[in-house]
């Protein structure tokens, strides 16, 4: 055997393991981008280093592998924005201040496109992507409704007033973290998000009705 047989046959080797977190990550960098029907398969293919025929058997098609990596937005940055509200040790106020302080530090952080995945994608949808964009504007109405929960929660127990129309408020809520995205997509900073943040805070005792200190003064 010559040393040529040799190199020859360790180049040839086991294929490589394909890794679907990474490749996912790459993806959804690359819709986050540029949306999802202006990033073409060639443009994963590049992105991704996997093959056309492994990213079909791994995830069907384009759509296949969109919806993918929405669920890895969620599991890495939505459920992150999430946790902010989980915290039993803070008020209502300060759940909700927490919560938007984590979003602007998400949607500016510099190592990924800006704003809300969510939000840029379904902008730019034309209206033969129905599936998708329906798709987006459930995902993006869940995180609303996590909202909602929140405030109702914390209304069963008197840290919102029983007046407070708590659907009103999320929407509200809502179209706020919309303006914010839109804002940090065209370069808003994060001390630029933070300020929109402070003047929401300022206005949280007019919204809620009851703030946390006289809550806790009771």
């Amino acid at each position: 055997m010559t040393d040529g047989d040799v190199c020859t046959r360790k180049g040839r080797g086991r294929p490589k393991t394909f890794d679907r977190e990474a490749a996912l990550d790459k993806a959804l960098e690359l819709f986050w981008r540029y949306g999802y029907e202006a990033t073409s398969l060639s443009d994963l293919v590049e992105a991704t280093g996997a093959k056309a025929p492994t990213l079909y058997a791994e995830f069907t098609n384009k759509e296949g592998l969109f919806r993918a990596a929405v669920d890895r937005y969620t599991e890495k940055f939505a459920d992150q924005r999430q946790a902010a509200l989980a915290c039993p040790e803070s008020c209502v106020q300060k759940g909700v201040e927490a919560y938007f302080r984590s979003t602007a530090a998400c949607f500016t952080d510099g190592q990924k496109p800006a704003g809300c995945f969510f939000i840029c994608t379904s902008t730019v949808l034309s209206a033969d992507s129905t599936d998708v964009a329906n798709m987006l504007r459930d995902r993006h109405s869940s995180q609303e409704g996590h909202l909602e929960a929140f405030l109702l929660a914390r209304q069963a127990v008197g840290e919102l007033d029983a007046k407070t129309n708590v659907a009103a408020l999320s929407a509200y809520l809502g179209c706020l973290l919309q303006g914010m995205s839109v804002r940090a997509r065209e370069g808003a900073s994060r001390a630029e998000l933070d300020s929109i943040i402070d003047t929401l805070m300022l206005q949280w005792p007019t919204l809620s009705q009851t703030g946390c200190e006289s809550l806790r003064k009771e």
